[in-house]
């Protein structure tokens, strides 16, 4: 393991070089080793194999960052810690973001991990083809407001009235609510988690993912930072951000090896089931767009998605999220 590991940090040098085909700004550690603080969005999980990645083959440490990663005790909890300057950065959500800008919190996004939502609309019962299928049916969802309207979005897009269906409230039992048949199906599971480990469970889920049923398009998991911390430490995000990149460029690369550092961190996780899963994840970490570098956060999609926050009643105030919300310049090849 150690010579594998020793193998995969010499790949990520060689990408920091741009061996993976896009142009790599030059991070020099400057003096002493800086320390940052990330929260993740939830418990370790495949969605965070490039962060183990960087870690394990000492990516950050190269960028002269000392990264300390905590785990949140409450899902809701990491954008505020990071507004209230409990941490540096944090992982979460498109929608969480905006949600939280529109209450006048001073926070960016500086990269997209997941570059597409990951969360789906799923159901085991025999017969489900796909929304059409809802009317008359009950689903579950995490109880969260952007699910609900995502819902809505959908079965409108169907043609099922709304009120033909009954959204009922399983928190994050997803997968239970469906083994069980107290739900038809959920709104709210993941495509690159649940949705694997039910079919190595050897169920046959039906899986719709939420841009193929009218919920516009938008980055699931983001990085986020303060504002006031891009002025003062720009030079160590950028570093931070590049440093994840080469993480997932080797996980690409080396899955397997990148599921081992995952696991390392996370005993807990079943290694069959990371592997899938980092397998199955893999493409959502990239940008589709030619030439650009991982992170990249499309503006228009972000307009487009903010919209229909604000259409549906999750925001406040109309958003001009593409121009606000988000900055590229952290990126590789994107600071000017």
């Amino acid at each position: 393991m150690k010579r594998l590991l020793a193998i995969a940090a010499a790949l990520c040098a060689a990408l920091a070089l741009g061996a993976c085909g896009e142009k790599q700004d030059t991070i020099e550690p400057a003096g002493a080793t800086r320390s940052l603080t990330l929260m993740l969005d939830y418990l370790p999980n495949p969605d965070h194999v490039g962060l183990y990645m960087a870690l394990t083959t000492g990516g950050f440490a190269r960028a002269g960052l000392d990264v300390d990663v905590q785990t949140p005790s409450d899902p809701a909890a990491p954008l505020k810690l990071l507004e209230a300057g409990k941490v540096d950065l944090a992982i979460s959500y498109e929608p969480e973001l905006l949600i939280a800008r529109d209450k006048g919190a001073q926070l960016v996004s500086v990269g997209a991990i997941a570059q597409v939502p990951l969360t789906s609309l799923m159901s085991l019962q025999r017969g489900f083809d796909g929304p059409r299928d809802l009317r008359g049916e009950r689903v579950g969802t995490a109880g969260i407001p952007y699910q609900s309207a995502y819902l809505q979005t959908i079965l409108q897009q169907a043609g099922v009235p709304v009120d033909s269906v009954k959204e009922t409230n399983v928190g994050f039992n997803l997968v239970p609510a469906m083994l069980s048949k107290r739900v038809a199906a959920t709104l709210g599971a993941f495509w690159n988690v649940e949705g694997v480990q039910l079919r190595q469970a050897g169920r046959r889920p039906t899986i719709v993912r939420m841009e193929q049923v009218g919920v516009p398009t938008y980055d699931e998991l983001i990085l986020v930072a303060r504002k006031d911390t891009l002025a003062e430490r720009g030079d160590e995000v950028r570093a931070f951000v590049q440093a994840l990149a080469r993480g997932y460029e080797t996980a690409r690369t080396l899955p397997h090896l990148a599921t081992e550092a995952l696991v390392r961190f996370a005993p807990d996780l079943d290694r069959r089931f990371a592997l899938a899963s980092v397998r199955a994840s893999l493409p959502a970490f990239f940008p589709t767009q030619a030439g650009k570098p991982f992170g990249w956060q499309d503006p228009k999609e972000w307009t487009a998605y903010g919209i229909w926050m604000f259409e549906h009643d999750l925001l406040g105030v109309r958003p001009n999220a593409g121009s606000t919300a988000l900055t590229n310049e952290f990126l590789a090849g994107q600071s000017g």
